[in-house]
């Protein structure tokens, strides 16, 4: 009779371990990290061309997710070649001092319906600050999609100094979207 139960447990349990899917190859070409800031009260977009990523999510397993991204800022695109090289200097992102940006995931908080809250730190500037991304997730096939948006104010991380400190030509809030997709092992 035991023999019976634990043949039984172990068939109805099997299933699940069979089925569980790490999503832990990102996409770069399918991926991408853009931003959105008010200049002189209009919307302006841009993103950033390269970054790195070390990843692991399984759905079934949220909490023990790991992310780490660290973005490349000299690969700016503000749509303007002029901008770029603007943003690159000392009073924006001095990249010859930090030419990264780090994301590094912490607790990862599953919320119901493939909805997902990752708080971790984001490093820019030499600067760390707390933050909590809402973030969903879409299983296509072998590949997943993670979609979110956090909005961080640059006066945190001392992006815009000197006289561009103040927040009358460029707002301070930053809206950060991403898409990235991964691939299953």
């Amino acid at each position: 009779m035991t023999r019976r139960i634990l043949a039984l447990l172990a068939t109805t349990f099997l299933p699940l371990h069979a089925h569980a899917v790490e999503y832990s190859q990102v996409q770069s070409a399918q991926s991408a990290i853009r931003f959105t800031y008010q200049q002189m009260g209009v919307a302006v977009d841009g993103h950033f061309q390269r970054f790195s990523s070390q990843l692991s999510f399984d759905p079934a397993r949220p909490t023990a997710a790991k992310a780490n991204f660290t973005i490349d800022l000299a690969s700016i695109d503000t749509g303007a070649p002029e901008g770029d090289e603007a943003v690159a200097g000392k009073p924006w992102f001095h990249t010859q001092a930090f030419p990264t940006a780090r994301f590094v995931s912490g607790p990862i908080k599953a919320l119901g319906n493939h909805r997902y809250e990752i708080s971790g730190q984001l490093t820019l500037k030499g600067k760390t600050q707390e933050i909590v991304i809402p973030t969903t997730f879409t299983p296509q096939g072998r590949d997943g999609v993670f979609d979110g948006q956090v909005t961080i104010r640059r006066a945190d991380f001392a992006v815009g100094e000197g006289s561009w400190a103040k927040f009358d030509l460029v707002a301070n809030d930053v809206l950060i979207k991403f898409r990235i997709t991964a691939s299953s092992k």
